[in-house]
């Protein structure tokens, strides 16, 4: 079902605000360029630090709020920046290390169910040491009482960085395995978009660390997951719609930056 006009009207206003308040508030860095610039001009040059300083925050600023106001009118619960849990077991932590140098060794494959089953089996056992984890970038609970945590992602994250994801996730188990030892978890990374299209997402990269089927959402696969079949492409009309609405701002803007 396509996103409701209240859905849309709400991400329209979201880049409306973000937009503005970027342009209102940024300062491009004061660095010299000087064969840049002659060559360029100062106002490409403003642009390209402008999108560069936008892509920073485009997670917190856009992508999670919208997400939030999606899943709010999907499921039961929904939040952005939460709390996965304060306590993983000793054995908890031994299991994710034992998994994360098995699949760093090549020696296992990245089974997200036999993953949680695994730390579940060890939640509580031993003792429940305190740990600060990163936050939960998006958490949903469904009306069948199921969690799922997004670590939301830019669009081509770093090989090198898969390890850390990975502990990330399994981490985010055994925290709210050791509050809710019979609950049902998913935890995943979330791209907002495919840098690839018109090709399938480059997803061979993360074979060997995360399981791809159960582990990983990538354009409309997360943006339908949250709003349901054909929100992906109602948001990007919503992004076309408000970049020429703003188009005369934006130019505005970027005018005073001309040589």
């Amino acid at each position: 079902m396509p996103l409701t006009n209240n859905e849309i009207d709400y991400v329209k206003e979201t880049l409306r605000n973000s937009l503005r308040n970027k342009m209102k508030n940024y300062n491009p860095e004061p660095a010299s360029m000087p064969f840049h610039t002659r060559l360029l001009g100062k106002d490409r040059l403003a642009l390209y630090s402008f999108i560069h300083s936008l892509n920073t925050n485009f997670g917190t600023s856009i992508f999670e709020p919208v997400a939030l106001a999606l899943a709010k009118g999907r499921f039961k619960n929904a939040k952005i920046k939460a709390d996965a849990g304060s306590y993983i077991s000793e054995y908890a932590q031994k299991t994710i290390q034992n998994i994360i140098d098995g699949l760093t060794a090549a020696k296992i494959l990245p089974d997200k169910e036999r993953e949680i089953e695994s730390i579940r089996q060890v939640c509580k056992v031993g003792q429940m040491n305190k740990v600060k984890l990163t936050k939960v970038d998006i958490f949903i609970e469904s009306f069948d009482d199921e969690i799922y945590m997004f670590d939301l992602k830019t669009a081509k994250p770093n090989i090198g960085e898969f390890k850390g994801f990975k502990r990330t996730l399994l981490e985010w188990v055994a925290a709210y395995l050791a509050e809710n030892p019979n609950g049902k978890i998913h935890t995943c990374i979330a791209i907002p978009y495919n840098p690839y299209e018109p090709e399938p997402y480059n997803r061979w990269t993360m074979r060997g660390m995360l399981d791809i089927d159960n582990e990983l959402l990538v354009a409309s696969e997360l943006w339908n997951f949250l709003g349901d079949e054909g929100a992906y492409e109602n948001i990007l009309d919503c992004f076309e719609s408000v970049g020429v609405e703003l188009r005369s701002e934006i130019d505005e803007y970027f005018a005073k930056f001309k040589l």
